[in-house]
């Protein structure tokens, strides 16, 4: 491929230009256009370290973390919640010595109808007085995954937990925790109320 040749209207521009500009290269001879670098004489980079940590073909995948979910277990995100309710009565209630008021059961709802169930059932508990209800989600079915985009096992235990931190369900509660297994294990949750 040949280069192209200025004209005589483009030269006199450049000069122009070229005048009115302050040399970076002093020693250089004016108005001459500066000669490209020839690709073999390339500038090493900088060695920039790699922002993942490397990789060989046929090693194991760090421990802590199943397949593609990086939010963690619903089981683990409820267990990290700050513990707000006295910790003698806390301690208690997660070794399954506190006996429920009430219990609601959500097994067979569709996420519409258990949140209008749950709601109603939260309310009325914190309005009769009730300090530790027990809101049964069940663990979900298991099925195959069929698609690129992991599904989570049990829509109703991963809904319940976010449906308690808004309102009006987060007015009335004051701890959320995962119940024993005597009352249902990971497929139920305490539930205790503010007074």
């Amino acid at each position: 491929m040949t280069r192209r040749k200025l004209s005589e209207d483009e030269v006199t521009l450049w000069r122009k230009v070229a005048d009115t500009a302050e040399r970076l290269h002093p020693g250089a001879s004016s108005h001459e256009l500066p000669k490209p670098k020839s690709k073999s004489h390339k500038t090493p980079r900088p060695h920039l370290t790699p922002a993942l940590p490397s990789f060989e073909v046929g090693s194991k995948a760090p421990e802590g973390r199943s397949g593609h979910d990086l939010m963690g277990s619903v089981s683990d995100r409820v267990a990290r919640q700050p513990v707000q309710m006295d910790k003698k009565a806390f301690g208690r209630m997660k070794r399954g010595k506190l006996k429920p008021e009430g219990k609601i059961d959500l097994h067979g709802m569709t996420a519409d109808q258990a949140h209008g169930a749950l709601t109603g059932f939260i309310m009325r508990a914190h309005g009769e007085g009730k300090r530790l209800v027990l809101v049964i989600t069940g663990k979900g079915k298991s099925r195959r995954d069929e698609g690129p985009i992991p599904t989570r096992r049990g829509v109703l235990k991963h809904q319940v937990p976010q449906w308690f931190a808004l309102p009006p369900l987060k007015a009335c509660i004051l701890q959320v925790a995962e119940a024993h297994i005597r009352h249902g294990g990971t497929g139920a949750y305490y539930v205790y109320l503010r007074r």
